[in-house]
């Protein structure tokens, strides 16, 4: 852009530059730049091609801008020479600002301010231009081609323009420009479009072009306007009456469709349609509301000029339609900007309160996504019935998992009472999905129950089971106890009951019957023994069945089991009565002996002295 400005006043006198940075070092076309744009003859400069030579011309040039009343800070010549491109592109720039803009002038404004209100005045008249800064208000092409066609119509069909296509509004305004109007191509229409925010710089320079090519024909048009103002001031005053009183209407009417909009306070449910909402204000504020102050002020302005005219017109002053006074519009604007400041703090309110909702909702999901995986397969390790085949070590390994499982049952007792609490407060600040919400809340919480439920329960059964097979294994003590030494026993009176005798008189077999009498009379309370270790076994068995315990395996304290205790038992019964008949007969027979024996000593008792006679 720069290039281009400083090509369009050299061409003058007959030189151009290529590259801004580097055709000025010698500060030779710099000095003839400032010639030609000011009118006025600088210093001779120096011809010389070394550097203090270049310097000098830069300094001679620098110091007659500095005449002018011009600051330069920060800007040297040797910067210059040097090629710095942020140093001659301010440089360039400065004395943009100096020779063609600073004495721009229109109504008591002057230099940048008086040149956007140059470009207010000129594109007034023009639909969808709205020219309030050097920047995004050119992007759209409109307001080059509204300048063009406010001092030349001919040259551009203005109402063939359209404000969605800005590369064509563009190049047709720079084409034009650059063919009828003598001005060369600053500026890229692509470089525009694509630029969120467009160089206020290089858009002013730009535009100071057109004013400065404009300034003749806007002098004559004055002139021309002033000799005709006498012969159209009535049907100007007229005209002005017809633009308020419709002015006036358009944008009381305008007031009235935006209120009920702004006074509309029906919340969304989400944050997206919220944002829209917010956006939608935004746009009201950034596009619909800015043109609509711009008539306002204009509508009061045309009001004041007209009255003024009036007055010197000596005419009676414009009283507007009933309802249409300025007093009335700045009332019903006043309502506008109170509406409008009670739906921004709603929104923001609105918005704050969803970016909570949502800040709960997320934390919510997480807490809950959380405990429902480490509940996840907890119900079925509570209703497993492992305990039920469990030795009784088996049973107290399984009783301390369970306490240790007690233990981080507790400690996920909070969050579950966070998840409740959270999804209480959604609720309390009317969270559209609030149901969702509280049936995954109930389900946690009906499933922390059930897991409460089944934890006490399995508790219980482990500690039943415990007890009882404590009980059990007591018993299976009790009974090895007892079933060791009635087994010996049973053994020795098996083998006493067995056992060979080998007797010479009544006396001997008499002694071994006392004996065996003695141990006939043992029987019974053996017998009440045996019964007692039996009922101990019984007692193992009833538990088992009344309360179906899957018993592991067999009495761990002994290997002698109830079949063998009745088996021998019924064995000594069964001995018993042979020796009784095997010590009666031997009685028998030692009772026949002694009567033999006294046969005998009786007969020999006889035969002996008879024998010792005859001898």
């Amino acid at each position: 852009t720069f290039t281009a400005w400083c090509n369009s006043h050299l061409r003058k006198a007959g030189t151009q530059i290529e590259n801004i940075e580097e055709d000025f070092r010698d500060g030779l076309k710099l000095m003839l730049l400032l010639e030609v744009i000011s009118g006025e003859r600088l210093a001779k400069p120096e011809r010389g091609k070394m550097r203090v030579h270049k310097i000098s011309n830069v300094n001679k040039a620098l110091d007659f801008i500095a005449s002018k009343g011009v600051k330069l800070v920060s800007i040297g010549a040797e910067e210059i020479v040097d090629g710095n491109v942020k140093m001659t592109l301010g440089m360039i720039w400065t004395i943009i600002l100096r020779f063609a803009i600073q004495d721009i002038s229109v109504e008591e404004t002057s230099a940048k301010e008086g040149l956007l209100l140059w470009c207010q005045r000129k594109t007034a008249p023009y639909k969808n231009v709205n020219i309030q800064n050097f920047h995004i208000s050119w992007k759209d092409g409109l307001g080059f081609c509204a300048l063009i066609h406010r001092h030349r119509p001919e040259l551009i069909d203005y109402g063939k323009l359209r404000k969605d296509d800005p590369l064509t509004n563009l190049n047709t305004a720079f084409d034009v420009a650059e063919k009828y109007l003598d001005i060369p191509k600053m500026l890229d229409a692509e470089d525009i479009v694509g630029t969120a925010r467009p160089d206020e710089k290089a858009i002013m320079t730009y535009v100071s072009s057109f004013y400065h090519a404009f300034s003749g024909a806007q002098k004559a048009e004055t002139a021309a306007n002033r000799i005709c103002k006498v012969l159209a001031v009535n049907q100007e005053n007229e005209q002005l009456m017809e633009d308020y009183e419709k002015l006036a209407s358009d944008l009381l009417e305008w007031i009235r469709r935006t209120i009920p909009w702004l006074e509309n306070r029906a919340p969304e449910n989400t944050m997206q349609a919220m944002q829209q909402k917010l956006e939608d204000f935004r746009d009201y504020r950034r596009l619909h509301k800015p043109p609509k102050v711009q008539e306002k002020c204009q509508l009061e302005i045309n009001f004041n000029t007209l009255q003024t005219k009036l007055r010197l017109s000596n005419r009676p002053a414009f009283m507007p339609s009933e309802g249409k006074m300025v007093s009335d519009i700045n009332n019903a604007w006043g309502g506008l900007e109170q509406a409008e400041k009670g739906y921004e703090e709603w929104l923001l309110n609105e918005i704050r309160r969803l970016e909570r909702l949502d800040h709960l909702a997320e934390k919510f999901r997480q807490k809950a996504s959380i405990h429902e995986s480490w509940t996840d397969g907890k119900e079925a390790m509570l209703q497993q019935k492992d305990y039920e085949t469990a030795t009784l070590s088996e049973i107290k390994a399984l009783l301390k998992k369970h306490e240790a499982f007690e233990s981080d049952l507790a400690a996920h007792q909070d969050r579950v009472e966070q998840i409740a609490a959270i999804a209480q407060e959604l609720n309390e600040l009317d969270y559209y999905d609030s149901p969702s919400v509280n049936a995954r809340c109930q389900k946690i919480c009906d499933q922390w129950d059930n897991l409460g439920a089944l934890t006490q329960k399995r508790r219980e059964a482990l500690e039943r089971t415990e007890k009882l097979l404590e009980t059990i294994d007591q018993l299976y003590l009790e009974y090895a106890k007892r079933a060791a030494p009635f087994n010996n026993w049973m053994e020795g009176a098996m083998e006493d009951l067995q056992d060979t005798f080998i007797v010479h008189t009544i006396e001997e077999i008499q002694g071994l019957t006392t004996a065996h009498e003695q141990f006939k009379a043992t029987l019974p309370d053996a017998d009440k023994e045996r019964q007692a270790i039996l009922g101990i076994h019984n007692e193992v068995s009833k538990i088992v069945q009344t309360y179906h315990v899957n018993m592991a395996g067999t009495n761990p304290y002994t290997t002698i089991t109830p079949q063998e205790i009745n088996g021998k038992w019924e064995h000594v019964r069964q001995l018993v009565p042979r020796r009784d008949q095997a010590l009666m007969e031997e009685h028998a027979r030692q009772q026949q002996n002694e009567r033999l024996r006294k046969q005998f000593g009786a007969q020999a008792n006889v035969i002996g002295p008879w024998i010792q006679t005859k001898m």
